[in-house]
C-alpha cells in the first residue's frame, strides 16, 4: 500500500513501481534509518507532538523490526518503493495508528539525508582504522628494509640509488594525507539534515539539536533547502575514495612491474596469484591487477553522483536517488582493495640482491660523480658535462663507473683522485644525503621515529 496514495486516483503500473523503487539498493540503510526514526520519535514525544505512550511503543517496535530484520526475518517489497516506506510499513501492520504519527513533522527528504550521512560516518570511520592498519604494514616493511638497497627512478628510468624503506615510506606519506581527506571530509558529513522537512522546515514545535545530539552529529544544517538538496558531502566522499585508489594503483603498478622476470625485484606470494588457463608457466599479479583497474571504477563512481547533481534545481529531485549506488560502491570498493592489498604486500617476497645489482649497474652514482667535481671547485654545469661523457664511455665499454681506472677518470678532468671511487660506491651515495627527508639511512631511520611518536 502507497502512503502517499490519498492524491491519486489511479494505481501505478507494475513497470512503473519497479522502475521507481530504490529498495533493492537502499536496503542497506535499514539500520541507520531505524536509528534515524526513533530518534525522531523520542523528539516528537519530547516536544509534546505525540504522546509518550505512543512513541514509546513507536521506539520499542522499531527495535523489534530492526532485529527481526537481521535475523532475516523481513522480506521488503517492491511496492513499498524505498527502505524508509518499508519500515513505515511494517511498523504500522504492527501497532496500527501510532505507527503512523512516526512521520509526523520530517519528510524523506530530510529522512534519506540523515541516512546517508550516518552511513558515511560509519564508512569513514571503518576507512580510517583500515588505513590506519595498512599505514602499520608499511611502517613494518620499512622496517625490515633500511638496508636495501634499490634503483630510485624518473620517467621510469633508473635514476638515483635509494632504499626500499625510503621508497615504501614516500606510499606511507600518501596514504597518510587521504586518511587526512576522510577527517576532514568528516568534518562536512557530522552535520544533522533531520529536521529539515521537505524543504522549508515545519511548523511543529521540533527540537533538532536535541536529535543532533541523540544521532551524535557534531552541530545542526542551517538551512533546510540546502540540507535535503545537496550531496556534497557524498561527492567529497568519493573523491577522497577516488584518492586513495589512485595511490593504490600506483604502488600496484609498480609490484605488477617489479614481480615481473626483466625487474624480478618481488614475487607475490601463490595466494595472491593466479595462473593461465592455457600457460602452465604463468603466475600472474592479478590482486595488484583488479586494485589497479578497480580504481577507473571508482573514478566512474565519482563522474556519476557529479553528474547526477550538475543540473539539478533547488530542492530535492529524484535523480538523487541514484546517489546512494555510486556512494555504496565506492566505500565497498576502497576498503575491500586495501584490505587485500595490505594482505598481499605482508605476504610478498622482497629479492634484495636484485634490487641491489640494479642498483649498482644503473650509472645512479653519476649525480654524486658530479658533486664529486663541485667539491673539488669546478662549477657544476661543467661537471653535469664530464659526467655525461663519462657515462657515455662507460655505456660504450659497457662497465660501471665504478669499474674505470683512475687513468680513465683522469682522461676526462684531472680533478680526479682516488677517493672518487670512495665516493660513487652506492651505499655512500645512499649515507651522504643530508637534506632533512632524503634517503640516507640517518634520514630513514628518523622518518621510522617521527612515525613511531604520531
Amino acid at each position: 500500500m502507497k502512503l502517499w496514495k490519498g492524491r491519486f486516483s489511479k494505481a501505478a503500473t507494475s513497470s512503473a513501481d519497479e522502475f521507481n523503487a530504490s529498495i533493492e539498493f537502499d536496503q542497506r540503510l535499514y539500520k541507520e534509518d531505524i536509528t534515524g526514526s526513533i530518534a525522531h520519535a523520542k523528539m516528537l514525544a519530547k516536544q509534546g507532538i505525540i504522546p509518550q505512550e505512543d512513541a514509546d511503543l513507536i521506539v520499542k517496535t522499531l527495535k523489534e523490526i530492526l532485529a527481526d530484520i537481521e535475523a532475516g526475518k523481513v522480506e521488503f517489497t517492491i511496492e513499498s518503493e524505498d527502505i524508509h516506506m518499508n519500515i513505515e510499513s511494517i511498523l504500522t501492520e504492527r501497532i496500527g495508528d501510532a505507527g503512523k504519527k512516526l512521520h509526523t513533522a520530517r519528510s524523506r527528504n530530510d529522512q534519506i539525508a540523515v541516512d546517508i550521512r550516518l552511513y558515511l560516518k560509519k564508512e569513514i570511520a571503518e576507512t580510517d582504522h583500515i588505513l590506519g592498519q595498512l599505514l602499520d604494514a608499511l611502517a613494518k616493511l620499512a622496517k625490515e628494509h633500511t638496508d636495501t638497497v634499490m634503483p630510485g627512478y624518473t620517467h621510469l628510468q633508473r635514476a638515483q640509488p635509494v632504499t626500499l624503506a625510503y621508497h615504501l615510506l614516500a606510499y606511507y606519506q600518501m596514504f597518510s594525507r587521504d586518511r587526512e581527506r576522510f577527517a576532514d571530509c568528516l568534518k562536512r558529513v557530522d552535520r544533522l539534515p533531520l529536521g529539515s522537512g521537505a524543504l522549508a522546515g515545519t511548523t511543529y514545535d521540533t527540537d533538532r539539536d536535541f536529535l543532533a545530539k541523540e544521532l551524535g552529529f557534531a552541530s545542526v544544517l542551517p538551512n533546510g533547502m540546502d540540507a535535503v538538496a545537496d550531496r556534497d558531502f557524498a561527492i567529497e566522499f568519493i573523491n577522497c575514495c577516488a584518492v586513495t585508489m589512485m595511490h593504490l594503483s600506483r604502488f600496484c603498478e609498480e609490484l605488477i612491474l617489479w614481480s615481473s622476470v626483466e625487474f624480478s625485484f618481488v614475487e607475490i606470494d601463490d595466494s595472491f596469484s593466479t595462473g593461465s588457463s592455457i600457460m602452465p608457466q604463468k603466475k600472474n599479479p592479478d590482486m595488484a591487477e583488479l586494485i589497479r583497474g578497480k580504481s577507473g571504477r571508482v573514478y566512474g563512481d565519482l563522474m556519476s553522483l557529479l553528474t547526477i547533481c550538475k543540473g539539478l534545481p533547488l530542492a530535492y529531485n529524484k535523480d538523487l536517488q541514484e546517489d546512494k549506488i555510486p556512494v555504496f560502491d565506492a566505500a565497498d570498493t576502497l576498503k575491500a582493495s586495501l584490505n587485500i592489498f595490505r594482505e598481499m604486500i605482508l605476504t610478498m617476497e622482497v629479492k634484495k640482491d636484485n634490487m641491489e645489482s640494479a642498483a649498482k649497474y644503473g650509472y645512479m652514482n653519476a649525480t654524486d660523480a658530479a658533486d664529486y667535481l663541485v667539491s673539488k671547485g669546478i662549477p657544476f654545469r661543467d661537471c653535469h658535462e664530464i659526467i655525461g661523457k663519462i657515462v657515455l664511455h662507460c655505456i660504450n665499454k659497457g662497465i660501471a663507473i665504478e669499474e674505470m681506472t683512475m687513468d680513465e677518470f683522469k682522461s676526462f678532468s684531472p680533478a680526479f683522485e682516488e677517493d672518487i671511487y670512495e665516493k660513487i660506491d652506492i651505499r655512500n651515495c645512499i649515507k651522504a644525503k643530508k637534506s632533512k627527508g632524503s634517503t640516507s639511512f640517518a634520514s630513514v631511520k628518523k622518518q621510522l621515529e617521527d612515525i613511531e611518536k604520531q
